[in-house]
């Protein structure tokens, strides 16, 4: 049995015996509960460890486990409805609500129920994920003199080295700063860039994440339309003129949702429309590392095309190791990078020591290139299998760009007109989703992603955080169902 589902089965087991005990009477030696139940002794130590945070029973040093005291019965909750007038009542009117909406985060983070296939997920599967490589980077970062100390507030300088030399050109270990994963990263961006009810101009579709930055800092996000080949550069110059933003937000390579990765003659176009504009472009770098194994060679990051300072970019490490290694970069040069530095350290002071060390052994081990090769190869053989799945099964969902990165298709919803298929109405990207989920499917619907009215319904189907080619095809066909359930 997996590891973990023995700790979990030994906890029911012995939160079931406890009521055996006193309080504070001794419970079984470890050994005694290893020959009882016939587990690990790391199983049992790590049970125990759970029972203890949930304050069931206090282990001693050299002495071993004991049912612990009765909890004191919780004191009785407040009336807290005065909050709702304290949180909406400003002296000042504000130009965009700065309440927070994190269900289109909350729709890829979401662990979905027992037996449903994870459709939505935006991490990795755990047999992709370099479990082994990350444990032994740890323990020997553990071991480095210092490691438990404090670290220079930007980062690492060998980490920062690092983080240059991968984005390249003009960037280097001066202008970057090591930071707790990509959303940090973009809020720190975000806050430093624009003011409170100031226009941020971003992708549309784009990332929900980065929409709820923004208007939790007050900002009001302005879309400029995609297409196959990134962001539309005359939309874009027409937006600066009309809304007089200073911030462009953009995932120029495998960009989340659609897959388009910027057209080369369109790079330079967009950074020479920022620079006349008077703005910065924020790009987020977020899956470089997911490439698949047929894509062939990637475009540069804007930013080492950029002399100028008009990019601020994010890369993380997230997406290619496991969704709790939060470390990533900013990485900057000009007087912008004071400020994002000033942030940064108001907001979260430093990233731990002990993880960055971790960061150096694992990026600077032989297992590193061997894992991102063999993600590379995985992610193209699940992206196929998906695809095939979906134009063999699911015609209804028009697929119109197969991405070479990245861990998710982009698929529209049918209205039926053209292609022959049985179409969806209006709110059927809602229908879908829901009887997606009762037929054991989880799937990411498309509004979140729009800052604006849709076009139309999408979903947003992810291959990577499933186990393998038979879940996909598992998956599809519980979409299938689903699919016939809305459409009758």
């Amino acid at each position: 049995m997996h590891e973990r589902s023995s700790v979990g089965e030994l906890v029911k087991r012995l939160r079931r015996e406890l009521d055996r005990y006193s309080p504070g009477e001794k419970l079984p030696s470890s050994r005694a509960l290893v020959e009882r139940f016939r587990v690990s002794p790391v199983t049992v130590s790590r049970a125990l460890a759970q029972l203890a945070a949930e304050g069931l029973v206090v282990t001693r040093p050299g002495a071993g486990a004991f049912r612990a005291q009765p909890r004191v019965p919780a004191a009785v909750a407040g009336d807290t409805s005065w909050q709702e007038v304290a949180l909406s009542a400003d002296g000042t009117a504000e130009l965009v609500p700065r309440s927070v909406d994190a269900s289109g985060v909350l729709a890829s983070l979401a662990a979905p129920p027992p037996g449903v296939i994870e459709f939505n997920g935006g991490y990795l599967h755990p047999s992709l994920q370099p479990e082994r490589a990350m444990a032994a980077a740890l323990s020997r970062a553990g071991r480095r003199p210092g490691a438990w100390g404090r670290p220079p507030m930007e980062g690492l300088p060998e980490l920062r080295e690092w983080f240059a030399r991968s984005v390249g050109g003009p960037v280097t270990a001066a202008g970057v700063l090591v930071t707790s994963g990509g959303q940090s990263a973009l809020t720190t961006a975000l806050r430093a860039l624009a003011p409170p009810g100031a226009p941020v101009l971003v992708e549309s579709p784009t990332y929900p994440g980065m929409l709820a930055i923004a208007r939790a800092a007050g900002l009001r996000p302005v879309p400029v339309p995609v297409d196959a080949d990134g962001v539309r550069p005359a939309l874009l110059a027409d937006a600066f003129r009309a809304t007089g933003a200073r911030v462009f937000v953009c995932q120029p390579l495998f960009q989340n949702p659609t897959g388009a990765v910027l057209a080369p003659e369109r790079r330079g176009e967009v950074l020479r429309i920022a620079r006349a504009a008077g703005a910065f472009v924020v790009e987020d770098d977020f899956v470089r590392r997911l490439v698949h194994e047929d894509a062939g060679p990637l475009p540069r990051p804007l930013a080492a095309d950029d002399p100028d300072g008009v990019v601020v970019h994010v890369c993380s490490l997230t997406k290619a190791t496991s969704p709790s290694f939060r470390v990533s970069a900013l990485a900057a040069h000009g007087p912008v990078l004071e400020r994002l530095r000033a942030i940064q350290v108001v907001d979260t002071f430093f990233v731990p020591r002990p993880l960055q060390e971790a960061t150096l052994e694992l990026v600077g081990s032989p297992a590193w290139p061997r894992h991102l090769r063999a993600v590379s190869a995985a992610l193209r053989a699940r992206r196929d299998a998906m695809t095939a799945a979906l134009r063999l099964r699911l015609p209804e969902l028009v697929l119109p760009h197969v991405p070479s990165g990245g861990y998710h298709l982009w698929l529209r919803l049918s209205d039926g007109t053209g292609d022959g298929s049985r179409g969806f109405g209006p709110g059927g990207e809602a229908a879908l989703t829901a009887a997606a989920l009762r037929a054991g499917v989880a799937v990411t619907p498309g509004r979140p992603y729009f800052s604006a009215e849709p076009p139309a319904g999408h979903v947003r189907l992810s291959f990577a955080a499933v186990a393998g080619a038979g879940e996909i095809a598992e998956g599809v066909r519980r979409l299938r169902t689903a699919c016939d359930e809305v459409l009758g």
